[in-house]
């Protein structure tokens, strides 16, 4: 029998706030159950930045809040988001190397475009898997390159069209990824595909806050990172869960949120004490998000709560199985895994409920206290009935 691994990977991590690791004190344990732990890091670790950004730049968050991944036993962290370049190099650096320092491999961010585009790669029970992770968000600024530390990175263009001869209609919206950037990316998949077993390639990706709808180029980019050989794509950024659905019986997570948002009081983005009100408080997208008040120095909206765990099992021939572990983020701001009870359902329920709001087919399954949507031919069961279902009505 071929030896098997589970991959655990988990969203955006935000970890400002003082003793940082006690918001992981819920999911620890389940975290540490996976063979191997991912995690996205959102913002820069330092304590010698200088704000870089020009949107909402994020503050610098102490370095010494990563030991927590450490505690919960993950082995890679991705870094490529619209925060990686916030804090200018320094930010980059620090991040990177104390990451290192605490045995954690990190792809997607460096002080170089090459660097930042090197994957992060590990062997374990005979398996070999590779990580890559692109920031699809921009700005501009955050980007690495030949002479810059950053973001790697794939250029995402949006035109807007007047569908009709009446001047200052609602345009309709066009986005695409520019063809050597994507090129480039898919490059990097198949340069890694010949070295490893599995190659995951995770995107910071979407738009804010929405769920029920994907821009035009997220399924495009998805897609073109499965045919150049990647067996799972993970997406974030979004700030809430988006759907699921399986590309050439692999598994695409267009966005699994954040999985803990910890805020020292002054750097949230709500706080009225903010020595930065540049961040955030005047985003034109969080001015559209009501923050649930029943969490704990919380900026984000109820629906915002719902997270998950993506769980990919693999093998030396690919993809076993896929789905989730349901969470659900507490009154303490706290991820708290949740097994087929009342709140694991709920979660479900609204995963699969945003999965068929985007136009997305998956089948959900329990499996113990986990929820697969494919499994591969041949084992216990067939891959999800929804996927052949879309293949049938031709939206794959």
């Amino acid at each position: 029998m071929m030896p098997e691994l589970t991959i655990g990977y988990v969203g955006d991590l935000i970890l400002g706030a003082p003793d940082a690791g006690r918001y992981l004190d819920l999911a620890r344990e389940a975290l540490r159950r996976y063979d191997v732990a991912v995690a996205h890091v959102e913002w820069p670790h330092t304590s010698r930045g200088a704000y870089c950004g020009v949107e909402y730049p994020a503050p610098a968050a102490p370095p010494e809040n990563l030991r927590a991944l450490a505690e919960c036993g993950f082995g890679v962290v991705t870094l490529a988001s619209n925060h990686t370049f916030d804090q200018g190099p320094a930010g980059v650096e620090d991040t990177v190397s104390e990451l290192r320092r605490l045995g954690i491999l990190t792809t997607g961010a460096g002080m170089t475009l090459d660097e930042a585009r090197r994957p992060a790669t590990l062997a374990r029970d005979g398996l070999r898997l590779g990580f890559l992770s692109y920031n699809a968000v921009g700005p501009r600024e955050s980007w690495a390159t030949p002479v810059k530390a950053g973001a790697a990175w794939v250029n995402v263009l949006s035109h807007y069209e007047l569908e009709m001869a009446s001047p200052g209609s609602q345009p309709t919206e066009y986005t695409f990824v520019e063809q050597r950037s994507l090129e480039g990316m898919q490059d990097d998949v198949e340069a890694l595909a010949r070295q490893v077993d599995i190659v995951s390639v995770s995107f910071h990706k979407g738009m804010g806050f929405v769920h029920a709808e994907l821009a035009q180029y997220e399924r495009a980019l998805s897609r073109a990172a499965i045919d150049a050989g990647a067996h799972v794509v993970i997406g974030h950024h979004a700030h809430i869960l988006r759907g699921v659905e399986i590309y050439k019986d692999r598994p695409v997570f267009h966005g699994i949120n954040h999985f803990v948002a910890a805020y020292e009081p002054r750097s949230n983005p709500r706080s009225e004490e903010t020595d930065r009100p540049s961040f955030g408080s005047r985003s034109p997208v969080l001015r559209q998000v009501t923050p649930d008040a029943t969490v704990q120095n919380w900026p984000y909206s109820t629906d915002s709560r719902h997270t998950m765990i993506a769980r990919v099992t693999v093998d030396s021939e690919g993809v076993v199985s896929a789905g989730f572990q349901p969470a659900y983020i507490d009154a303490q701001a706290r991820p708290q895994p949740a097994a087929n009870d009342e709140l694991g359902q709920e979660v479900t329920s609204y995963v699969r409920r945003i999965t068929a709001d985007a136009g997305l087919d998956a089948t959900f399954e329990w499996e113990s206290d986990w929820v697969r949507f494919l499994v591969r031919k041949g084992n216990a069961s067939e891959l999800a009935a929804g996927r052949t279902q879309g293949e049938a009505s031709g939206r794959r």
